[in-house]
């Protein structure tokens, strides 16, 4: 039996420009769409996708609270993008000085 190579996902998670929703990219290269499990909660998500042997897996805490429930996922060319509402928007940042 071949061994697995285990690997952390390359993931970027940024507020999009209103602060509102919260987008989420996971780079899965070489992975089928049937061959990808996304769960997430208010508080983090998980990843788990497998190709030929190589299993990618992690999961993530996100800093403020989302709405699971209304989350939106697309895949495409080796990128999972999904995107979902925080629960309390990012009203009241401060612009910070930076010198």
């Amino acid at each position: 039996m071949a061994a697995v190579l285990r690997l952390s996902p390359s993931i970027c998670v940024y507020p999009d420009d209103n602060c509102e929703n919260l987008t989420i990219e996971v780079i899965l290269p070489g992975v089928e769409k049937k061959d990808i499990s996304f769960k997430i909660s208010n508080s983090g998500f998980y990843v788990r996708a497998n190709r030929e042997g190589v299993e990618y897996a992690d999961s993530y805490a996100f800093c403020c609270p989302v709405e699971p429930e209304k989350a939106v996922a697309n895949y495409s060319n080796g990128l999972l993008k999904v995107t979902v509402p925080y629960k309390i928007t990012l009203e009241k940042l401060v612009n910070v000085k930076i010198h």
